[in-house]
């Protein structure tokens, strides 16, 4: 029967993309905007590189735009993010420019994926592997089975380096301080906490908040503002794109491919 023929290329090719991502270089929990610029720049680099996002459609906050108005604000000194994905934008003046937000999202995802990372959809990140002292992996499992608290054991993957990509609840690095009782980079080692929105502050702060929290693992995004006690910033996604290039470079002067 066609129908089963089918069903056997899909689970075993996606058998063969997982069981490939149970090692890796780099493992990115979400899948937004500054995961998807870095997991380009290191799978270009050689380095193996996969995201794991929970939600069906990886993109992040991207896709709504402002309130569902689907164009989003970038400002000018991170074009050449954009034109390095091929994405279209239009200037608004005063160093603005505007784009859809709907080819933003896909041309990230096409160009990371491009690129040679890989993308797991669906699939939650309930813990962290800590060796020694220092992140080593993620606990994997599907994100029906943890919303429906089955009792089902996970997987996991290990990892030379984790980012945490989670946006504002950060929830690796609340795991890896909670859970695993590791000391972060932050003025007090624990997560200080998202401050409202202030946009001016909010976009440097991503890039500046931008860092390695500890042995192992990675922050970016919005995420690295909730743990260092950045503002919040709207829809504007320069520093998005510009946090995820310099967790990238980061990660790349720590390793080898």
């Amino acid at each position: 029967m066609m129908e089963n023929r089918i069903s056997t290329f899909i689970v075993r090719r996606y058998l063969e993309k997982l069981t490939r991502a149970f090692t890796l270089d780099v493992a990115f929990v979400g899948a937004g905007p500054s995961a998807l610029v870095a997991a380009h720049d290191l799978a270009k680099k050689g380095f193996r590189t996969a995201l794991f996002e929970s939600k069906l459609a990886p993109g992040g906050g991207i896709w709504g735009g402002g309130m569902l108005f689907n164009e989003v604000v970038v400002q000018d000194d991170a074009l050449p993010i954009l034109q390095d994905f091929g994405i279209a934008s239009e200037s608004a003046g005063d160093g603005f420019y505007t784009c859809d937000a709907i080819e933003l999202a896909a041309g990230l995802l096409y160009g990371a994926r491009r690129a040679g990372a890989v993308l797991f959809n669906s699939i939650k990140v309930e813990d962290v592997l800590v060796r020694e002292e220092r992140v080593a992996g993620l606990v994997i499992n599907w994100t029906p089975v943890v919303r429906l608290e089955m009792h089902v054991d996970p997987l996991t993957v290990s990892a030379r380096a984790v980012v945490d990509a989670t946006g504002h609840p950060s929830e690796i690095a609340v795991l890896t301080s909670r859970k695993a009782g590791l000391r972060l980079d932050t003025p007090t080692g624990r997560i200080a906490g998202e401050k409202p929105m202030w946009m001016e502050r909010a976009e440097n702060e991503t890039v500046e908040n931008t860092k390695r929290l500890c042995p192992g693992l990675y922050v970016c995004g919005m995420a690295a503002n909730n743990v260092q006690g950045g503002f919040r910033m709207g829809p504007i996604f320069g520093g998005m794109l510009k946090s995820g290039r310099k967790v990238a470079a980061l990660i790349a002067q720590d390793f080898t491919p």
